[in-house]
C-alpha cells in the first residue's frame, strides 16, 4: 500500500514520523522546495518539529500534489482547514478514485462551511465509505519526543478502517476505532472552540475551580451538539461514546495543554491582545477562530443550543469584551 501525506505543518511532520518509524515508505506533498532540499540534506524539518529526525530513504518528497495522489493509495490530508480547498482545486477530478482518504483535519472548511468529508463528495463525487479520519488528543509535540499518545481512526468500514490503523501503531502510538465520521470532525472543531474560551478565561485570571466547571459544561454543549448533528446516521451506523478519548478526552488536553494553539490565542485574548495582534504573534493558524464563525451559522439550520459558542463567537467577531462575555457565561455553568 502506498501512502502519502499532503501538508507540511507539525501534525503533518508528526504523522510522517509515525509511518516511517514503522518502516512505511511515504510520498509527501510539501509545497517550498527549500523545505523539501533541508529534509533531504538534513533529515529533518527546519520548521516544525525539528528533534524528529527521518529515514531519508523512505521519503519521496514532491512539490507536486498531483504527484504524490497519483501514486498513492491512501492520501492523509494534515492542513489546516482553511487551505483545503487552495490545495485541492488543481486536481483533476479523476485522480481521487479509487483512493481513500484519511482526514486529520480539525476545522471546518471556512469558504464553504463545510466538513471535508462534504467537500469531496461535492466536488469529486468521493463516497464517503472511501473517507477516514484519524483525531484524538494528541500532540504533535509529544509525538516527536515519542511520548505515548492514542489516535482514533473512523470509518463506516470498520475492516477497512482497522487496516488502515495498524499502519500507525507503534510503542509511542495506540490506536483505537468507531464509526462516527461526522461526529469526530464535529468534536474535533468544537474542542478548539472551547479551549479558545479556557485560553481566555486564563487570560482573565479565572482560576482552577472556575475553568474545571468550564470545561465540563462546555463537554455537555458538545455531547448536545454532536448527539443532534449526528441524529441522521450514515448506513444506521453510530455508536459514540462521548466520554471516550476522541471526544472528552481531546477537549481536555486541548483546553489544558501549553502545547495547545488555540488556548494560547485565547489567552491572549484574555490579556487584551486584539483578534490580528494575537493572530500575528502566535504565527500558527489556531483553527478555533474561523470555526466559532462557522459553527454559529452551520447551527442557524441545527437549533442546538450552544450558549458558550455564542459568547465566545460574540467576543472574536462582534467585539463583545472579554470579560463582559465571560460574566455573561459564568451565568450559563451549572
Amino acid at each position: 500500500m502506498q501512502i502519502g501525506i499532503v501538508g507540511s505543518g507539525s501534525w503533518a511532520t508528526a504523522l510522517a514520523k509515525i509511518l516511517t518509524d514503522n518502516h512505511h515508505s511515504i510520498h509527501w506533498w510539501i509545497r517550498n522546495e527549500k523545505t523539501i532540499v533541508t529534509i533531504q540534506q538534513r533529515k529533518h524539518n527546519p520548521h516544525y518539529l525539528s528533534n524528529a529526525y527521518f529515514n531519508t530513504k523512505l521519503l519521496h518528497l514532491s512539490t507536486s500534489i498531483n504527484s504524490v495522489v497519483q501514486a498513492c493509495d491512501v492520501i492523509v490530508v494534515a492542513i489546516p482547514s482553511a487551505y483545503v480547498s487552495e490545495a485541492f482545486e488543481q486536481l483533476p477530478t479523476h485522480l481521487l478514485q479509487g483512493k481513500k482518504i484519511i482526514s486529520a483535519i480539525k476545522g471546518i472548511l471556512p469558504a464553504s462551511n463545510e466538513l471535508f468529508h462534504t467537500y469531496l463528495q461535492k466536488k469529486f463525487q468521493f463516497p464517503i465509505e472511501n473517507y477516514f479520519t484519524l483525531l484524538g488528543p494528541c500532540h504533535a509535540e509529544e509525538v516527536a519526543a515519542e511520548k505515548l499518545s492514542y489516535l482514533t481512526f473512523s470509518g463506516i468500514d470498520t475492516v477497512a478502517t482497522e487496516l488502515l490503523a495498524t499502519y500507525f501503531k507503534t510503542e509511542y502510538i495506540n490506536t483505537e476505532i468507531n464509526n462516527d465520521v461526522i461526529g469526530v470532525q464535529y468534536a474535533a472543531v468544537l474542542k478548539n472552540i472551547y479551549a479558545l474560551g479556557a485560553g481566555i478565561a486564563h487570560g482573565l485570571e479565572y482560576g482552577d475551580n472556575f475553568l474545571s466547571v468550564y470545561i465540563a459544561n462546555c463537554a455537555n454543549e458538545m455531547s448536545h451538539f454532536l448527539a443532534t448533528v449526528t441524529s441522521l446516521k450514515i448506513n444506521n451506523i453510530h455508536i459514540a461514546n462521548y466520554a471516550a478519548s476522541v471526544y472528552l478526552g481531546d477537549l481536555l488536553v486541548t483546553c489544558y495543554s501549553l502545547f495547545s494553539r488555540n488556548r494560547t490565542f485565547g489567552n491572549m485574548i484574555g490579556k487584551g491582545y486584539s483578534v490580528k495582534a494575537a493572530q500575528l504573534e502566535l504565527n500558527m493558524v489556531a483553527e478555533g477562530y474561523n470555526a466559532t464563525k462557522c459553527v454559529v451559522q452551520i447551527n442557524q439550520h441545527y437549533q442546538a443550543s450552544i450558549p458558550i459558542i455564542s459568547v465566545i463567537y460574540a467576543i472574536l467577531w462582534e467585539g463583545l469584551a472579554p470579560d463582559e462575555g465571560f460574566k455573561t457565561i459564568e451565568n450559563y455553568l451549572v
